[in-house]
């Protein structure tokens, strides 16, 4: 485990950043989302939080606000992202770019075993979004290489899947090829291995910023520590003057 220091002004310097005032249309409407999107959850009897899926958290508010914000602001065509759950980073995600008019989010997951787990995943998704998701059922050791070879380039990158450092670098390795000029990077729970720490090197000429975590259940936060998420902006390639 590699200790960050968090910015405690991340979301104003990632505006900052991508040359956006701070705070941005796409930050207040964040919130009338989120909240409708937990009432409609509850409607159906399921209340997300930390340990709701087998040991795994929903996602945190501060990871979904950041995931929400770069796409309402970065416009992506493809957003790639690995680990799903119960699927409500992917909802956020859908949901943005649905108001973008334009997008589309691959989502790899290695289903659980277990049935119980198994019809559980994606079920914050819904059904409207079908022209809009394509989940695809493995490891992303195995699935990721395909699917960045089958797109090209994509534009943002989530990462949520094992936290091992192993997985961690192989994914950020293969995803920092594949993101373009101008996309960014999500980095899920980077406290609890090293993979970032060690990834550093490459990006050090690009932005990056290390945003500490909101438990999405704060009646439960005993269980559930505030942990840390990190975001990658990647630099669009400098203008070679002839």
């Amino acid at each position: 485990m590699y200790r960050y220091t968090p910015d405690d002004h991340w979301e104003q310097h990632l505006h900052a950043s991508l040359g956006l005032p701070w705070p941005s249309q796409s930050w207040s409407e964040f919130w009338v989302v989120w909240s409708e999107l937990l009432e409609e959850l509850k409607g159906k009897g399921f209340q997300p939080g930390p340990a709701t899926f087998k040991a795994y958290n929903d996602g945190d508010t501060g990871l979904v606000r950041a995931i929400w914000c770069l796409v309402r602001l970065l416009k992506p065509e493809n957003v790639v992202e690995t680990g799903v759950g119960h699927g409500l980073t992917s909802r956020i995600i859908l949901e943005a770019l649905q108001r973008n008019g334009q997008g589309h989010l691959w989502s790899i997951d290695l289903p659980p075993r277990q049935k119980v787990w198994k019809e559980q995943v994606g079920i914050a998704v819904g059904e409207k979004f079908g022209d809009r998701w394509t989940l695809i059922k493995g490891s992303s050791r195995l699935r990721l290489p395909g699917l960045f070879a089958q797109l090209g380039e994509i534009d943002l990158f989530i990462h949520d899947s094992l936290h091992s450092d192993r997985n961690v670098l192989f994914e950020l390795t293969h995803a920092w090829a594949a993101v373009k000029g101008g996309g960014a990077i999500v980095v899920d729970d980077v406290d609890v291995n090293w993979a970032l720490h060690l990834f550093e090197p490459t990006i050090s000429s690009h932005a990056s910023f290390i945003c500490e975590a909101e438990p999405l259940r704060p009646d439960l936060r005993r269980f559930n520590h505030k942990g840390l998420f990190g975001i990658i902006l990647k630099q669009r390639p400098a203008l070679t003057v002839h």
